[in-house]
C-alpha cells in the first residue's frame, strides 16, 4: 500500500471523527458561553440591587439632614446620591454591576431618575429647622421616592429570577449534552473503530487457526476499509503461497543441496592440494573430484609450459585410450582444448549438432575424435596462477549441457586451488634443490678448508719420498723422516675429519648459546690439551637458533686455526651480550704477520668466517701481534635480521 493511497483512505475516518468532535465542541462552547453570560448578568443584577439598596439608605439620610442642614454637607450627600444613580444608569464592568436591559427595569430606572430630579430641586432649597409640617412633607417625599426605588429593585429581582431559571435550564442542558456526547462517542467508536477492529481480529484468529479463506468486509473508504482490503490481499497471497509451499521448499532444498555439494567440492579440492605429495597424484585426484562435482562423463587435466606452447596430459578419467594416446601432447591453439593464454577463458564448446554435422579439423589435432567418442560438448577451464598459464581442465559431456554462473564460479575456484597446489609442489622442488646445492657448497668449503689441504700436503710428501727412495735407496734415515711427516699428515687429516664431524653434529640451545660454547671448548681441550676459558657478561636478548649456529661455527673455525697454526698455551672466549652481542676468541700464540682482509685469498678459513658473519649481518675483525697472539672479534648488529632457516645446517645436524 503506497503512502498516497494510505493518506487518501485516511481522510474519511478522520473527517468523521473530526466532525463529531467539532459538533460536540461547538455545542459545549455555546452552553458554556450561555452559562457564563447568565452568570455575569446575575452578578451584575445582584450588584445593582445592592447599589439601589444603598440609594434608599442615602435617601433617608438626606431627608433627615435637610432641616437646618449645612449647605456643604447637603451638597456632599446630594453628590453621593447622583453618583449612585449615575452608576445604575451606566453600569460598571469591573465589579460587574448593571441594571437588566428589559423594559420593566428600564421604565422603573427612568421613573426613579425623574423622581430624583424633581425631588432634588426641592431639597436643594434651604429650609428652616424645627417646622413639623415641613419635616412631615420631607418624610412623605422620601417615602414616595424610596417606593420608586423599591419598584426598581423588584423589577431587577424579577429579571434575576428569570435568569436564574435559564441558568438552571442551561446547566441541565449541559448535563444532558455531556451524556449525549458520551453516548454519541461510544456509538461512533463502536461503529467506526471497535466494530471493524473486532471483525479484523476475528479474521486474524481464523487465519491463525489455519483458515486462509477468511475475509473481511471492506465497505467504506476509511482506514479500516483500506486495512480490510490489505488483509484480504494478504490472505489471498498467503493462500497462494501455502498452496505452492511444498514446491518452493523442494526448490530451496535442491538449491541448498547444490550449494552444499559445491562447498564440499571446494573443501575436498583444498584437502587434496594439502595432502598431495606429487604432481601426478594431485592431477589424478583433482580429475576424479572435478568429474564428480560437475557430473561430467570424462575429464582431462593438462599442464602447460612457461611459454604456453603446448599442453601435456597429466591425468584423465573416463577418456578412451585412443584419445589419451592421440592427445597426450596438444600444441596450443590446435584444438578446442589447449587455449592460448591471450584468449583463455572458461567456455563451453558444442562438438556436434542434432543433424550430425561433419566434424572439422583444427591444426594437427583431429577435433572429430571427441565426436567419435560420443561426446557432445567440451567445457574448458583454464588454470592460471596470477598472469601465467599453468594448465587446463577439460570436461567432456555426452549430452548437451549448460554452464550456470554457480557452476562456472565453482570450476574457477577449483582451478585456482589446482594452480596453487601445482605451484606449491614446484616451490617445494626448488627449495629441495636449493638445499642440496647449499649442502654441496658447505661440504666443498669444509673439505677445501681442512682435508683438501692436508691431502695436498700428503701428496707432496709422497712424491718427495718416492724421489728420495729412487735417488738414495740406502738412506733409511731420510726415508724414516719422510714417513714420520706422512704419519703426522695422516693424523692431521684424521683430526680434521673428526673436527668436521663435530662441527656438523653441533646443536644449539634455543634460549642460550652458553651450553653449546662450553661443549665446544671442552672438545677443544680434549683434542689439544690446551686450557680454554669462557666468560659471558651482561644480559641480553637470546639469539635466534640460526644465528646461534653461525656464531658457533665462527668460534669453532677460530679454535681450529688456533689448534693448527697458533702454537698457543691457552685460549680465551669472551662473550658480551649487552648492549649488543660481541664474541671474542683470543690466544697467546705466535700471531700472524699480516691479518688484513687480503689473507682471504690464501687463507680459506678466514674467508669462510667472514662469509658466515656477513650472512647474519655481523662484522668480523682479526687483530694479531707477532709473538703475542691473535684476537678474532665477531660483532653482531643491535637489531638482528629476520631469522633465516639454513636448510643445509639442519640437514647436516
Amino acid at each position: 500500500m503506497n503512502p498516497e493511497g494510505s493518506q487518501a483512505s485516511g481522510r474519511p475516518l478522520a473527517v468523521k471523527i473530526g466532525a463529531i468532535g467539532c459538533a460536540l465542541l461547538l455545542m459545549a462552547l455555546i452552553a458554556i458561553g450561555l452559562t457564563l453570560r447568565l452568570t455575569w448578568s446575575l452578578e451584575g443584577g445582584a450588584a445593582a440591587i445592592n447599589e439601589a439598596g444603598r440609594m434608599r439608605m442615602q435617601t433617608w439620610r438626606l431627608a433627615q439632614a435637610l432641616p437646618g442642614a449645612d449647605p456643604q454637607r447637603l451638597a456632599l450627600l446630594i453628590g453621593q446620591f447622583d453618583t449612585s444613580l449615575d452608576l445604575l444608569q451606566r453600569g460598571d464592568a469591573a465589579r460587574p454591576l448593571s441594571v437588566p436591559r428589559n423594559e420593566d427595569s428600564r421604565v422603573a430606572l427612568k421613573a426613579v431618575q425623574q423622581s430624583w430630579q424633581e425631588l432634588r430641586k426641592e431639597w436643594q432649597q434651604p429650609l428652616a429647622g424645627g417646622n413639623a409640617a415641613q419635616n412631615a412633607l420631607i418624610a412623605r417625599q422620601a417615602e414616595e421616592f424610596v417606593g420608586g426605588v423599591d419598584r426598581l429593585v423588584g423589577t431587577i429581582e424579577q429579571q434575576l429570577a428569570r435568569w436564574t431559571t435559564l441558568l438552571n435550564v442551561a446547566q441541565f442542558a449541559m448535563m444532558a449534552l455531556a451524556i449525549a456526547a458520551a453516548l454519541a462517542l461510544m456509538y461512533s467508536a463502536q461503529l467506526l473503530v471497535f466494530g471493524p477492529l473486532s471483525r479484523l481480529q476475528a479474521a486474524l484468529a481464523s487465519v491463525e487457526s489455519g483458515d486462509l479463506s477468511a475475509r473481511v468486509a471492506s465497505e467504506g473508504g476509511d482506514e479500516f476499509g483500506a486495512v480490510a482490503r490489505g488483509f484480504n490481499r494478504m490472505a489471498v497471497r498467503l493462500q497462494d503461497l501455502y498452496s505452492s509451499l511444498e514446491r518452493r521448499v523442494q526448490q530451496k532444498t535442491e538449491h541448498l543441496q547444490a550449494e552444499r555439494a559445491r562447498l564440499a567440492a571446494l573443501y575436498e579440492g583444498a584437502a587434496l592440494v594439502a595432502r598431495a605429495d606429487s604432481l601426478q597424484a594431485l592431477a589424478q585426484g583433482f580429475a576424479a573430484q572435478t568429474r564428480r562435482a560437475v557430473q561430467a562423463d570424462a575429464v582431462a587435466v593438462r599442464w602447460s609450459d612457461e611459454e604456453n606452447r603446448r599442453y601435456v596430459l597429466l591425468a584423465s578419467e573416463g577418456l578412451p585410450d585412443e584419445m589419451i594416446d592421440a592427445e597426450h601432447c596438444v600444441p596450443t591453439g590446435d584444438c578446442f582444448c589447449g587455449q592460448p593464454k591471450a584468449q583463455a577463458q572458461t567456455q563451453l564448446v558444442t562438438l556436434q549438432d542434432w543433424r550430425g554435422s561433419v566434424p572439422r579439423r583444427m591444426g594437427r589435432v583431429d577435433a572429430g575424435q571427441c565426436r567419435r567418442a560420443g561426446f557432445a560438448c567440451v567445457l574448458s577451464v583454464p588454470v592460471r596462477l596470477h598472469e601465467r598459464m599453468v594448465g587446463e581442465v577439460d570436461l567432456f559431456f555426452r549430452t548437451p549441457t549448460e554452464l550456470g554462473a554457480d557452476d562456472q564460479a565453482l570450476l574457477d575456484a577449483l582451478a585456482s586451488h589446482l594452480a596453487g597446489g601445482m605451484e606449491g609442489l614446484r616451490a617445494d622442488a626448488l627449495q629441495r634443490e636449493a638445499a642440496v646445492a647449499d649442502e654441496r657448497s658447505l661440504l666443498a668449503r669444509e673439505l677445501h678448508d681442512s682435508i683438501a689441504q692436508s691431502l695436498a700436503f700428503l701428496k707432496i710428501q709422497a712424491t718427495l719420498l718416492r724421489d728420495e727412495i729412487a735417488r738414495k735407496p740406502q738412506d733409511g734415515g731420510r726415508v724414516q723422516a719422510t714417513l714420520a711427516e706422512l704419519d703426522a699428515g695422516i693424523r692431521e687429516s684424521l683430526s680434521d675429519v673428526r673436527e668436521l664431524l663435530v662441527h656438523f653434529r653441533t646443536r644449539t640451545n634455543a634460549e642460550d648459546i652458553g651450553p653449546a660454547l662450553r661443549t665446544t671448548l671442552t672438545k677443544f681441550e680434549h683434542q689439544t690439551g690446551l686450557p680454554a676459558h669462557l666468560s659471558i657478561e651482561g644480559e641480553g636478548m637470546a639469539l635466534p637458533p640460526d644465528v646461534q649456529v653461525q656464531v658457533l661455527h665462527v668460534v669453532q673455525e677460530a679454535l681450529s686455526n688456533v689448534r693448527k697454526h697458533a702454537q698457543a698455551h691457552a685460549v680465551w672466549v669472551d662473550v658480551q651480550q649487552a648492549p649488543q652481542w660481541v664474541v671474542e676468541v683470543r690466544d697467546d700464540g705466535q700471531g700472524m704477520e699480516n691479518a688484513s682482509p687480503a689473507l682471504d685469498e690464501t687463507h680459506v678459513g678466514l674467508r669462510i668466517m667472514r662469509e658466515r658473519a656477513a650472512g647474519i649481518g655481523a662484522t668480523l675483525d682479526i687483530t694479531s701481534v707477532v709473538g703475542a697472539g691473535t684476537c678474532v672479534t665477531l660483532t653482531l648488529p643491535r637489531l638482528l635480521p629476520a631469522a633465516e632457516t639454513f636448510e643445509v645446517e639442519r640437514t647436516l645436524s
